[in-house]
């Protein structure tokens, strides 16, 4: 669900310069805010001159309202109608003490506007601006033009690309995760630091898959819950492949499993899914991870807690869901393709058609009977944005590589959720990858959206992020 956002707003002013450009920019700012269904918190007229802000009284005004709302303020905007009082702007960030996000915007300068009671010098009062929060240690985001009327379509796309950076940040504050079992004993490329992540404030929350059988134990086939989650997932996806037996098992895991994550409000989970679900329970739970994901929980494979992460991080830019997915096989001898492919839990909203079925290759080992679940179909084509973050103990930080490409409406005929793949310099990428010891999953999510990724994890996170292009 798209969560409207709550800014603060700043307006700067600087005394000698014209000070009736604050009235009309503030109210345009606020006007445009409000189209785009932002909340505003800002000094009214009755508190400043025209609500900007210029002395110290202004500026304490400010830093009480701020911090009164301060559990409401998601990012800070601050316009610059005139100059501005670059101290004032800086003190006002400082001592409300948010730590969130903070967008600069100059007014440009009109030709025929350059008298005495016209001219703005905004363009030089942003560099003030940025001068004195850079020495305050304040982070802050900047418009692709150095000074832009709000009105233009390019100020559009720098507020919805700080929109998604605001979206990030909020949602990345005390994050909770779910691992459900223990990874693979063969899979070590998804292994993971807890502490590492726990001192980035992402706490991992365990559950043994023990557990999880014990409370399957203790739900009838006939209760009134597991009956309901069965037209719950039958109206999600095309079960009709799937053994009655297995699709009430299917309803009994999502019950316990939902319990689970809203008993601990977990953001996203990781499970162990082979083989013990297989061998001791009798199906493969890619149906009901994908239904998580598909409702903006997102369920990573093979207790990649920190494929989750990165799944739960794309989800936050773009409002939709993302995939775990691997780079898994050669396009022909396209040197820029690749098809992407997992066995799968991908949420239904990537594919054009999806079935659940029997999952090929785990059916190999524990017999077709116990290995219905998996989400089959072609990925449809699109722009995507890819990502993998990863914890690196010996450089004690979390880093991650991050791109885009699209999915390609070239023909594969193959099993499990899988589509083409197409990125820019996609051979330098895997070297990267590979150099670099990255997991053998990535994570994509059917938007363009790294810009503002990067900038959230680079700039406000402090992470080691790889732009790839």
């Amino acid at each position: 669900m798209k969560e409207n956002l709550t800014f603060g707003l700043i307006v700067g002013n600087r005394g000698f310069f014209p000070a009736h450009l604050c009235k009309s920019g503030r109210e345009t700012i606020i006007s445009i805010l409000k189209k785009e269904r932002i909340s505003v918190i800002t000094l009214s007229e009755n508190d400043t001159k025209f609500g900007s802000l210029e002395t110290w009284q202004d500026t304490k005004k400010c830093i009480e309202l701020f911090k009164n709302n301060r559990d409401k303020i998601d990012g800070i905007v601050v316009t610059l109608p005139n100059f501005g009082d670059e101290r004032a702007v800086a003190d006002a960030i400082r001592f409300s003490e948010l730590n969130v996000p903070v967008l600069i915007h100059a007014w440009p300068d009109e030709i025929d506007k350059m008298d005495i009671q016209n001219r703005r010098d905004s363009f030089c009062g942003k560099i003030s601006v940025c001068n004195n929060l850079s020495q305050y240690g304040i982070k802050f985001s900047l418009t692709s033009l150095h000074t832009i009327d709000p009105a233009r379509k390019s100020f559009r796309r720098d507020l919805d690309r700080f929109v998604k950076i605001c979206r990030i940040l909020k949602g990345l504050k005390n994050v909770k995760l779910g691992a459900i079992g223990t990874r693979p004993s063969a899979f070590k490329t998804v292994r993971y630091s807890e502490k590492l992540l726990e001192k980035n404030g992402i706490s991992v929350d365990t559950l043994d898959l023990s557990e999880v059988f014990a409370r399957i134990g203790k739900l009838s086939d006939e209760n009134k819950k597991v009956k309901d989650e069965i037209k719950v997932l039958k109206n999600y996806a095309d079960f009709s492949l799937v053994p009655p037996q297995a699709l009430i098992k299917m309803a009994k895991l999502k019950i316990v499993l939902e319990d689970w994550i809203n008993e601990l409000d977990l953001n996203g989970i990781a499970l162990q899914c082979w083989t013990s679900i297989e061998e001791n329970y009798g199906i493969v739970p890619c149906a009901v991870m994908s239904y998580f994901t598909n409702s903006l929980i997102p369920a990573a494979c093979e207790v990649d807690i920190t494929g989750t992460l990165s799944m739960f991080i794309l989800q936050l830019a773009s409002n939709t869901p993302s995939a775990i997915v691997d780079f898994n096989n050669n396009y022909g001898n396209e040197i820029n393709k690749c098809v992407i492919f997992h066995c799968s839990n991908l949420p239904v909203y990537m594919f054009k058609k999806a079935k659940i079925e029997c999952q090929e290759i785990i059916s190999t080992s524990v017999g077709r009977d116990n290995a219905y679940g998996s989400v089959v179909g072609k990925v449809k084509a699109s722009p995507l944005t890819y990502l993998r973050l990863t914890t690196d103990e010996e450089l004690g930080e979390i880093r991650g590589y991050i791109g885009e490409g699209r999915l390609t409406d070239d023909p594969i005929k193959t099993f499990g959720g899988h589509g083409v793949v197409e990125i820019p310099q996609l051979q330098n990428l895997l070297r990267i990858i590979c150099e670099t010891g990255y997991e053998h999953h990535t994570v994509i999510n059917l938007s363009q959206v790294a810009s503002a990724v990067e900038e959230a994890l680079i700039k406000y996170k402090g992470w080691n992020i790889y732009r790839h292009s």
